[in-house]
């Protein structure tokens, strides 16, 4: 069998992968960037929207084009960095510190590293209602996948579930593709995802269902409407139902931090409400209690794309700076700034209560 080496193994090429690896190998070290996906960026490819934020992490850029200036960043040091996609990291094995993965599905290898950077993002998250298993239900993400990747849209009529940023970010791209929305129904009593989006959508006529969520799924072999169902303070239904006629069912309910391989390595892990899930516990350079595994971006707990650039510095800076090799930590202090700044105010409020509950200052070495 196949086996590999590599100083510093990133697991994920999305956008905190990519931040880490370009970290890194700018500073000498010897990269692997292993990718599921058949392209590099993560979800940075599916965003067609402009980011938010500050000028370090691209505040009025694309994401796809963010996605474009960090892979030429790792062009630049091309030397270092190897890069496999089409591939899957299937196991940890810490008897022997040993990373097996399977690239397509005929290429079995194993993979020995020095120091390990999981990126791993996350997995969205889905509802149990009466035909959920129709064709023509669809979690957000393949939505975007759908639309933004391979330029297909998903039907004529759009029910979306969910008005957190993601629910209501896709909702204006099935607009600008020239899709109907029919309705966003949200459960809770309130738009969980920023004004400007909400209000870029009811400009456009789509009604934000507050406390309403779906019941069933209509159709035989495809999808031909939906019930929702009002919610009362306790989220039980009223009663009160009215019928949507639609050929999609769009979920846009959350994500959940992937962590597998973190798990697997051994890493104390605790269940955040505010983070969405099992997460690592880790120090400020982003390193979790084993000590040859950092992690950043969604596998941390699920945040904005530009906190996870920021976080796949970190913790490329610090993987890097354990091999010995010439770093430079004033940096350190900057992306922290640049974190806080990110977090800063009542929109990172939770964020920064969920991260106080897994941070540490520094490991005992």
């Amino acid at each position: 069998m196949k086996e590999l080496t590599s100083d510093i193994l990133v697991v994920g090429g999305g956008a905190a992968g990519l931040s880490a690896a370009a970290e890194a190998s700018a500073v000498g070290a010897k990269v692997t960037v292993i990718e599921s996906d058949l392209h590099l960026g993560g979800q940075l490819v599916k965003q067609t929207h402009k980011f938010f934020g500050s000028k370090d992490e691209y505040a009025g850029t694309r994401g796809f084009k963010i996605a474009d200036i960090l892979l030429s960043e790792i062009e630049r040091n091309s030397s270092n960095v190897e890069v496999m996609k089409n591939t899957t990291v299937t196991g940890y094995y810490p008897e022997d510190g040993m990373f097996t993965a399977m690239r397509g599905e005929e290429e079995y290898f194993r993979i020995k590293s020095k120091k390990a950077i999981v990126a791993t993002g996350a997995q969205e998250r889905l509802i149990p209602f009466l035909g959920n298993d129709l064709p023509g239900v669809y979690g957000a993400g393949a939505v975007q996948t759908l639309m933004n990747v391979y330029g297909v849209t998903p039907g004529k009529r759009v029910l979306m579930i969910g008005a957190g940023n993601i629910g209501l970010i896709v909702s204006y791209q099935l607009l600008q593709a020239g899709v109907e929305v029919a309705a966003v129904a949200e459960a809770m009593p309130k738009v969980g995802g920023y004004w400007v989006h909400a209000a870029k959508i009811r400009r456009l006529g789509v009604p934000i269902l507050l406390r309403h969520s779906i019941k069933e799924a209509l159709g035989d072999r495809v999808l031909e409407g939906a019930v929702i169902t009002e919610l009362d303070d306790k989220f039980n239904p009223t009663g009160n139902e009215r019928k949507i006629e639609c050929d999609v069912i769009c979920l846009a309910v959350g994500l959940t931090p992937t962590t597998e391989i973190l798990s697997q390595a051994g890493c104390k892990m605790k269940y955040v409400p505010q983070l969405c899930g099992f997460v690592p516990l880790r120090d400020r350079t982003m390193r979790t209690t084993n000590p040859d595994f950092w992690c950043a971006g969604d596998a941390t707990g699920i945040e904005e794309a530009s906190a996870a650039m920021v976080e796949g510095r970190i913790a490329g800076l610090c993987a890097a700076k354990s091999l010995d090799l010439p770093v430079k930590m004033e940096k350190f202090d900057e992306y922290w700034s640049r974190l806080d700044h990110l977090r800063a105010g009542e929109v990172g409020e939770k964020i920064r209560a969920g991260v106080s509950l897994v941070i540490r200052d520094r490991w005992e070495d």
